[in-house]
């Protein structure tokens, strides 16, 4: 647990200092009359929405494949000649769960860098 705790909050780290590095790029376009308050606003707040989605979608993702580990553990132990099975089933099922990580990932990462509600709030 603490080992995905320290992923978490190292992902929500990384995701920060994108932010900020976009941040800093858009206040010096700003000084040369490219970006402007609203402009460094909205990206700072697209990085927080961004992180705090892939954490959250992460904390979520590792709270059920813990789940679904600990039932196949189970299950096994109550009746080792189907461990095959179960096995099977466990990776399909970790395997979706771990998509839905990447999901919102590739979620993220659009709100950073190719943000489709930009012209909305910048104009």
């Amino acid at each position: 647990m603490k080992k995905f705790r320290f992923v978490v909050l190292m992902a929500i780290f990384v995701m920060g200092l994108v932010g900020v590095a976009m941040a800093s790029e858009a206040a010096a376009a700003g000084a040369a009359g490219k970006a402007t308050n609203e402009s460094v606003t909205f990206f700072a707040f697209s990085v927080l929405a961004a992180a705090l989605g892939v954490g959250l979608a992460a904390l979520g993702c590792g709270i059920g494949q813990g789940m679904a580990t600990a039932k196949a553990a189970e299950g096994v132990a109550r009746q080792p000649e189907a461990a095959g099975k179960i096995q099977g089933v466990l990776i399909l099922g970790l395997a979706i769960i771990e998509s839905l990580t990447i999901y919102a990932l590739v979620v993220g990462l659009i709100l950073i860098f190719a943000n489709p509600f930009k012209d909305l709030f910048i104009g």
